[in-house]
């Protein structure tokens, strides 16, 4: 077994390689993945936007580990993915990671922790509504079933009853992350030991299988010592959701994509930051370029006045930037997002990288669109305040001009 290490957005590193694994690997943009023109039979390997530990086996038994270490602190990492599932009940763990050099580890083990802390008073039970055939009546009969399946012939009966157990849907999230922790590389000897007495303690909770939509919950008064369990268990099954086969080699791990996670966060971060303003913010907000709503567009964040008129439009772009600056097509999408939502004002955020703040006023248009950054190499604190204060400087910006041609007529 090859073991390689990489740094996100680091220095692409040439290794030999079959082609049956440098093309399971292209495939599935675990990493950038290409032939080296330098050197036949090697393949160079750069980590582009996830970060986590992923395995591709090929055919023969040849097998490859690669560990994509993020550039923010794992600590940082794990808050920025749980306040962007719950930006309020999101707390950052008392017990210190920074010694934990890689996300897998770390996140097991904080889970660990979270999850044996909800089990100490026993677990959870609900009610559950079962459908099944039944030789004995219970529930409330489902005519229509009973006649389409049975043509009124007794004795089987198709029942629907509630059933008051520990199968529902906040023990079974826990017990799946539980089962898919174990099943992952990199997990220490110890951690696996505390995840299998875990597993023992939900063993007659029903896992959720493979490619089976994760159950629906909702956080209420009674399983709130479950909720930051029950919301880490989501940010396990979200990473460890890569699998991929093609032909005969398998490609798993448990990964994260970095943009993904840090446009959560931050359009969270702003929803939260507005909160107490007028009017309301959508995140991924649907709306069309076109009068005949044919192309379609979804700004990250919108923020509404009370009557639904947009008020302002953000995106957040974690990316590498070109070496003179940001992006330009990021420039021409924001322009495309003011334009259909008649907007003068259009804001880019950043992580932030080798450009400083900027604003382009885009010609004829009366258009704006700033950039701005955010530093993510802080604690959660100075991270939040920074976003507040972003926050405060867009929304007071987005009144609408009276004279700019773009914006005359009619909405």
């Amino acid at each position: 077994m090859t073991d390689v290490e990489l740094i996100e957005h680091g220095a692409a590193l040439s290794l030999p390689l079959s082609s049956a694994l440098g093309r399971a690997l292209a495939t599935a943009r675990v990493v950038e993945a290409v032939p080296d023109p330098e050197a036949p039979g090697r393949w160079r390997l750069k980590a582009a936007g996830k970060v986590g530990v992923a395995t591709v086996a090929a055919p023969g038994g040849e097998t490859l580990t690669i560990r994509i270490t993020p550039k923010v602190p794992i600590r940082r990492l794990l808050f920025l993915l749980g306040y962007a599932l719950d930006a309020r009940a999101w707390r950052d763990d008392d017990a210190s990671l920074d010694t934990e050099p890689e996300l897998l580890p770390a996140l097991a083990c904080l889970f660990e922790r979270q999850a044996d802390r909800a089990l100490r008073q026993g677990l959870l039970q609900g009610y559950r509504t079962t459908e099944e055939t039944s030789l004995v009546m219970r529930g409330r009969l489902r005519e229509a079933d009973q006649i389409r399946r049975h043509h009124g012939e007794f004795p089987a009966v198709e029942i629907v009853h509630d059933e008051y157990t520990t199968d529902i849907a906040e023990n079974r999230l826990l017990r799946t992350a539980t089962d898919r922790l174990l099943r992952l590389p990199r997990v220490p000897r110890d951690m696996r030991g505390r995840l299998l007495r875990l597993r023992v303690r939900l063993a007659d909770v029903t896992p959720i299988g493979r490619g089976h939509e994760p159950p629906r919950w909702r956080p209420t008064r009674l399983n709130a010592r479950y909720q930051p369990a029950v919301r880490l268990a989501e940010l396990v099954l979200r990473g460890a959701s890569v699998e991929h086969r093609p032909g005969d080699t398998t490609v798993s791990g448990f990964l994260f994509d970095m943009a993904g996670i840090f446009e959560d966060f931050v359009t969270v971060a702003l929803r939260e930051a507005l909160s107490a303003s007028s009017g309301y913010s959508v995140l991924q907000a649907p709306h069309h370029l076109d009068e005949g709503h044919a192309i379609r567009i979804v700004p990250d964040f919108v923020h509404y006045t009370d009557d639904g008129t947009p008020q302002l439009v953000a995106d957040a772009k974690y990316k590498a930037e070109k070496p003179a600056g940001f992006p330009d097509a990021d420039l021409y999408q924001m322009l495309a997002y003011c334009t259909a939502l008649r907007l003068p004002d259009g804001h880019l955020v950043y992580a932030r990288g080798n450009a400083p703040h900027a604003a382009h006023r885009v010609r004829h248009t009366g258009i704006t669109i700033h950039q701005h950054t955010l530093d993510l190499d802080q604690a959660p604190a100075g991270l939040l305040s920074d976003v507040r204060a972003l926050a405060g400087r867009l929304l007071p910006r987005t009144s609408r001009p009276t004279q700019s041609p773009l914006f005359s007529g009619t909405r």
